[in-house]
Parts: C-alpha cells; structure tokens; sequence
C-alpha cells in the first residue's frame, strides 16, 4: 500500500498544512462556542488542519488488502467525530483523543461493523484515564503506572486496565519488536508455543496434503474453513450449485484425511 504517494483522496498530503497546538484549541473553542458561520469555517480548518494525522494512522493498518483511498476517507470520518465530540476545555492534547477516534473508525470498518462494541462509560473512564496520565508525566518526569492513574481517578485498577485496552489498537504478531540489521524478532517470537512435537508434525502434514489438492478444491476448503463461509456463500462466489461444493468439499476433506 502506498502512503508515501503525492495524492491521496485527491489530497496532495505533500502539501497538507500542520496545525500548532494553539491553533487547535482556538479552532475547537470556536467551533464550541461561534456562531453557526463560524463554527463551519473553524470546523473546516480543523480538518484540513489535522489530515496529516488521519495519514499517520493509516500507515498503521498496511498489508490488509485496503487501498489507501479508502482508508483515509473512513480515517476523515474518525477526525471529524474526534472534532465533533472533544471537549477543548479538557487538559488534554487534541491528538491524544483524535488518533484513538480514528483508529476505532478504521478498526470498524475492517471488521465489516462486527457487533462489538466499546460502551460510552467505558470510553469516558479511558478519555479520563488518558487525562490523568498527560497530568502525571507532567508532574513526575515520567510515564505514571497504572495504579496511580487508578488511584486518581479513584477506581479500581483492573477497571481502568479494561477501559485502556478498549480503545488500543491490537498488536500484530508481525510487529517488529527488534532489529540488529540482519535478524528481526517480531512479537510472534516472544510468544510461548504449547503445541508438542506431534502437533507440528500434523500441521505439516495437513499442509502437504492441501498441496495435493486442485486449485478448485483448495479455493473451496478456504473459504469454508478460513474465512468461514457458507457452502451457499462458497457456491455463490465460485459459481456452482451448493450441491457441487458439498460434493467437492466432501471429497478434498477425504483426500486430507487420507494423506494424514
């Protein structure tokens, strides 16, 4: 996926304007209290003024199968609803509660509006959390750890966990946690295996033996088993009657067996 070309959307992002902290909460305050002329005009700015970060955010979400288009666009819609419901009187930096707003926005859309849901409750403990937290740094010199944001806000900290972990993005196992310039240890590679020495057997013996199958059969196995999908959603897809899949997912499944 290309981020790092000139136009976007239609947006040249090599010439997108970066708005200063000051300029942000004069914008927000007008678009608070201004007349409804004013509030359009400062409302616009704001977003023109912060399309530089809906760019960054994206860049996160690459390799998944989006065009940049579309996520910079769903990316704006996550902007203007950060715009839209910040509070400017809040000690709290624009950004701080922009980039979750327009990484949940992604989020949702990749998932396809999966039914899952963070409660409005949930989301003000974390906006508050976050609050207390630039506070902290502020005062101390150094990140605040949870018990202490948990003690200001005067919750319990496993509540205060739970609202943190709603509005962060997921990290890949993909991610690269470190590089000394010929090996890459990503987080995949911190994380324990429980399978036995039989378990990997099995895998690759599963593997060997899709390897067999024709390109008709694994393209059926696929999206019956890792995507999920009907056989009436696979037939509808391929362009054969349900009772083909059946048929042809029957068989693939018998050959696997067999091999293994």
């Amino acid at each position: 996926m290309q981020y790092n070309k000139v136009e976007i959307c239609g947006v040249n992002t090599s010439k997108l304007k970066v708005l200063s902290e000051k300029e942000k909460k004069e914008l927000l305050l007008i678009i608070r209290n201004g007349s409804e002329k004013e509030k359009e005009k400062a409302r616009s700015k704001m977003i023109n003024g912060n399309l530089r970060l809906v760019l960054s955010v994206i860049q996160r979400f690459s390799g998944r199968g989006e065009t940049a288009d579309d996520l910079f666009q769903v990316g704006v819609i996550g902007l203007i609803k950060a715009i839209d419901h910040f509070d400017p009187t809040m000690d709290v930096k624009f950004s701080t509660y922009g980039v979750p707003m327009i990484i949940g926005e992604v989020r949702r859309y990749l998932r396809d509006n999966n039914a899952v849901r963070v409660s409005r409750s949930m989301r003000d403990i974390a906006y508050h959390a976050m609050q207390v937290k630039e506070k902290l740094i502020n005062e101390k010199n150094r990140e605040p750890t949870i018990e202490e944001i948990a003690e200001k806000l005067e919750l319990p900290k496993n509540t205060v966990v739970l609202a943190l972990e709603s509005i962060v993005e997921p990290v890949s196992l993909y991610e690269p946690l470190f590089s000394d310039g010929s090996d890459t240890v990503y987080v995949m590679d911190q994380i324990g295996d429980t399978c036995g020495e039989k378990d990997w057997l099995d895998e690759i013996s599963m593997k060997d033996a899709i390897k067999n199958l024709s390109e008709r059969e694994k393209k059926i196995i696929g999206l019956r088993f890792f995507k999920g999908k009907t056989q009436m959603e696979v037939a509808s897809e391929i362009g054969i009657s349900q009772a083909q899949v059946s048929r042809i997912e029957k068989n693939a499944l018998n050959r696997i067996k067999g091999k293994i």
